[in-house]
């Protein structure tokens, strides 16, 4: 069996090099489909974890890409009001848009554009965690790399989890 890591995991390691990152995405033992797992692997508080959520916009069939902390609840009113309407992404879209599977969309190097929204909430924490392209797969980043990382400003498009 190979050691070499999966395709997706390879491109976001290198968009990330690419884009002077000094941060080398992390390998996880275990797979973090979740926030609560990623922060569990990790030990760090889960909204630090900056999950990708990945709408369909109905004007266009874009898929919009927000970004958001990983103790709070998109809300999709909020991300409606800057992007225009939302419907759901299923799975096949999620993976024909980004080019990931749900659970390690990375907020970069995806397969086609996507209109993305970072949430302001992520700007509480110096360091956070985003997926990169993969389960198991994490990079350190801060929030400002964030919006550098992806050309997105941050926008109040969360709500607390209940």
């Amino acid at each position: 069996m190979s050691n070499e890591r999966p395709e997706t995991f390879r491109r976001v390691s290198a968009a990330l090099a690419e884009r002077g990152h000094p941060h080398t995405p992390r390998w996880l033992d275990v797979a973090a489909r979740t926030s609560q797992e990623a922060a569990d692997a990790l030990g760090v508080g889960v909204g630090q974890i900056a999950k990708s959520v990945i709408f369909r916009r109905v004007a266009d069939d874009a898929a919009v890409l927000v970004v958001a902390s990983g103790d709070r609840r998109v809300d999709e009113a909020k991300v409606a009001a800057i992007t225009g309407p939302l419907a759901r992404a299923d799975a096949a879209f999620v993976k024909a848009k980004t080019g990931f599977a749900i659970g390690g969309v990375a907020p970069l190097a995806h397969a086609t554009p996507t209109v993305t929204v970072v949430d302001r909430e992520l700007f509480r924490f110096d360091e956070i965690w985003a997926a990169a392209g993969h389960p198991n797969g994490v990079f350190r980043l801060a929030p400002g790399d964030l919006e550098r990382l992806t050309g997105a400003a941050a926008a109040d498009v969360t709500q607390l989890i209940p």
